[in-house]
């Protein structure tokens, strides 16, 4: 597999050096290639300097047309369409896909608009407060590739001097004018038309949260004068004569009809109260084969019959049908009722179900390094367990992992299976009332799950969980995630000679198949904002506490020093406290590029009952999401070193309390749904205490010295459905080495057949890292 992705880097590199080949031969007599577009600003006032590059680039993004897409100079898409040939007509063959999917065809010269960009230009000056901005442009030609350059001179920023509400003394001018002090207008400020829109909008929204359904931002005039001089203007908000008098009153919400079994090839939106329709409350629900219980189908709305309509109420109710996750299709229809000067709606909601019962069925297949392995689950699920849109799920996986380099050792290879049972409820089951959230569903689940891990030539292990717990969202940025119980039993059997030999020699493996009972609740707050694709910068986070055994810990007086321990199942029970924070941040670089980082800190502290943390809660390095340039748990704890570390027989179980961890990645769209990416990874775990066994493994005032760093290369192949992801990778700085040998980038050889076998970490994986 290090071979494969070799070749794969290098065929791409063969790719893009050849795609450097001039594209200007496939031209035509005459025409030359468009390669860029730039705008110059030339201010003649007190311009702030600072904002003269961002300017620039706003209005560069204004352009038409953009020039073919480029990386480091080179214009691969333009490569492969020409590549096809002209002869190429229709999308199917190998030519086809090159030249239709994967290329792009040439922006030429001839296909720019001078006097419509000066004019767009001109324009976006203006919106910005530069009414007497001037523009003009010049074309640069060498060896047949084309630049555009235009020179903005924008003169003075106009300013607002007062802002003025002409409204009249009705209910309708009255709220605009309580909510003036709210405007985005403000003496003072620069004119900008983007902030007069938004400022619209601001006065929709004020309406519609007091009954103004029928009101839209459109029926607002903001006009301009800007002859009150000294490069200042005064706006004058008013409403259009032309707005209906509809939209200049409040309504209220009559009847209210709910179709929770609504199919779209029905057609026409049913009106009126039909005959097989029964009534809950305020709400008429027509399900004449009562697939959903009543109460549930009511729950979420936020209309009642004589409600002021509010845009809250309404997104609210779409959001809450949504988060039932029973509905494939919501839509609603507000219908005023047909009478004289009536000021009142009436409300259809039409509910499309999701196929109320499905299977699915995965296979993963996944390498890493010398490591090899597949997993296949299947699942069922029912979307409507008890006829209030509870999810019922089944899985029942198996998987098998198998080593494909290297010497053979006890745990080089394992199969796994077992079996998961999950039941949400779309509301939060507790003998008090507690609503957390009211614009989204919040969900109660209950699970178990049974499992059965066997390292053939070394143990077997027999796990089961048990888990009740809420989740909810505090807003579209914010999810909370509580397990008021969760319980893990671990039990090992059928111990072989040969690992039982290995434990004499190495008993830091003991500690994997301990028996283990975790009982205690745990809690995990995400945070982010990376859907919102204007933002440059975006986060995300994610924090975690977990407990165990506490309580029991502290009633029992437990103390594994002086011997005074408590066990269940014949168990010890785990008390421990451990919490772990995962940040990351993404910066856009342009419309194909971002920097992504992230910074991981794990620690967790046992005491009490135990001396030291289970081992699957314990943290650990390497891998495709981590390190990527060391194998799976081949890192740390500190500077320990196996004694078996190596070709030779390595043992992937190197586990720790603490952990730190640092990744950088840069990432780039490269052509079609190929990405590419350049990496540095650092970091560590670490034992909170000493271990005779593990020399080294401890926390220390030095952990800095300890810090592993390796960097790579990757590719990431995006299929819509899923990312493929290959990375390779190679450590620049080794923990477990001497003291000031630590440092490996002098030893890098990739002409050395050796030093690429032990070095160079291949990853396939699904999904980018972080």
């Amino acid at each position: 597999m290090k071979n494969s992705g070799l070749h794969i880097i290098a065929l791409f590199a063969v790719i893009f050096i050849v795609s450097s080949c001039s594209n200007i031969k496939y031209l035509k007599k005459g025409e030359n290639l468009y390669v860029k577009g730039q705008v110059e600003l030339k201010p003649d006032t007190s311009f702030p300097e600072k904002y003269i590059d961002p300017l620039e680039s706003n209005l560069e993004s204004y352009l038409q047309p953009q020039p073919n897409s480029s990386f480091l100079g080179l214009r691969p898409k333009l490569y492969f369409y020409n590549m096809a040939g002209d002869s190429t007509t229709t999308e199917k063959g190998i030519k086809g896909w090159l030249k239709y999917k994967v290329g792009e065809p040439p922006v030429l010269l001839s296909d720019v608009n001078r006097t419509y960009n000066e004019d767009l230009l001109r324009n976006r000056l203006e919106n910005l407060g530069f009414f007497n901005a001037e523009v003009s442009s010049d074309t640069t030609i060498k060896n047949r590739k084309a630049t555009v350059s235009y020179f903005a001179t924008p003169h003075d920023n106009y300013k607002i001097k007062d802002v003025v509400f002409e409204l009249d003394s009705t209910d309708f001018g009255k709220i605009i004018a309580e909510t003036k002090d709210k405007s985005l207008l403000q003496s003072g400020s620069p004119y900008n038309f983007d902030v007069i829109v938004n400022e619209r909008a601001r006065i929709d929204n004020e309406l519609k949260a007091r009954g103004y359904y029928y009101f839209n931002p459109d029926y607002l005039l903001v006009e301009v004068d800007s002859t009150v001089g000294e490069h200042q203007v005064d706006l004058y908000v008013t409403l259009k004569p032309e707005a209906p008098d509809q939209a200049l009153h409040p309504y209220y919400i009559n009847n209210i009809y709910i179709f929770p079994d609504y199919n779209l090839q029905q057609g026409t939106y049913q009106l009126g109260v039909p005959s097989d329709s029964t009534r809950y409350g305020d709400y008429h629900i027509i399900d004449p084969f009562n697939t959903y219980r009543r109460r549930a189908i009511a729950r979420p709305m936020s209309f009642k019959k004589g409600d002021l309509y509010t845009r809250a109420k309404h997104t609210r109710t779409i959001s809450q049908l949504v988060g039932l996750g029973t509905f494939k299709f919501v839509k609603n229809n507000f219908v005023p009722v047909d009478s004289a000067n009536s000021n009142l709606l009436d409300v259809y909601y039409y509910l499309t179900p999701q196929p109320t019962k499905s299977m699915h069925f995965e296979i993963l297949g996944k390498t890493a390094s010398v490591y090899n392995g597949s997993e296949a689950t299947i699942s069922w699920q029912h979307r409507n367990a008890f006829k209030g849109a509870e999810l019922f799920r089944i899985s029942v996986f198996g998987g098998y992992e198998f080593q494909t380099g290297g010497d053979v050792n006890l745990n080089s290879s394992f199969y796994r299976y077992g079996a998961e049972a999950s039941l949400t409820f779309p509301q939060i089951v507790a003998p008090f009332k507690w609503t957390p959230t009211k614009r989204f569903v919040p969900h109660t689940t209950i699970r178990t799950g049974y499992e059965f891990l066997s390292r053939r030539n070394a143990y077997r292990l027999n796990s089961m969980t048990f888990g009740f717990g809420y989740s909810w969202r505090e807003s579209s940025q914010k999810e909370h995630e509580l397990d008021l119980l969760e319980v893990a039993y671990v039990r090992s059997s059928n111990i072989t000679p040969e690992y039982e030999l290995e434990l004499q020699r190495n008993p830091n493996l003991r500690h994997a198949i301990e028996k283990q009972f975790i009982i205690g609740p745990n809690y995990v707050f995400t945070y982010t904002n990376t859907m919102e694709q204007t933002r440059k910068n975006t986060m995300y986070f994610r924090g975690g506490l977990d407990l165990s055994g506490n309580i029991i810990g502290l009633i029992k007086g437990a103390n594994y020093n002086e011997g005074n321990t408590y066990s269940f199942l014949d168990a010890p029970i785990s008390q421990y406290i451990k919490t772990d924070l995962d940040f990351r941040n993404y910066t856009k670089l342009g419309t194909k590029s971002e920097i992504a980082a992230r910074a991981v800190f794990g620690f967790g502290y046992a005491y009490g009952n135990s001396n030291q943390m289970p081992y699957i809660k314990q943290f650990f390095s390497g891998g495709p999401n981590g390190l990527r340039a060391f194998r799976a748990r081949a890192v740390g704890p500190g500077s320990y070193e196996p004694e078996q570390f190596g070709e030779n027989n390595f043992v992937p179980d190197m586990t720790g309390d603490i952990k730190m961890e640092l990744n950088l990645e840069y990432r780039r769209k490269l052509v079609s749904i190929v990405h590419g990416a350049a990496f540095v990874d650092a970091g560590n775990i670490w034992l909170l205490n000493e271990n005779e066994n593990k020399p080294g493994a401890a926390i220390n005032k030095d952990f800095l010295k300890e810090i592993a760093v390796g960097a790579g290369l990757g590719l990431r192949f995006d299929l819509t459905f899923l990312v493929l992801r290959t990375d390779l990778a190679i450590p620049l700085r080794v923990p477990y080495l001497p003291e000031g040998e630590r440092w490996v980038m002098d030893r890098i050889d990739f002409g050395d057949k050796q030093w690429r076998k032990d070095n160079i970490i291949f990853n396939l994986a699904i999904g980018y890292p972080f």
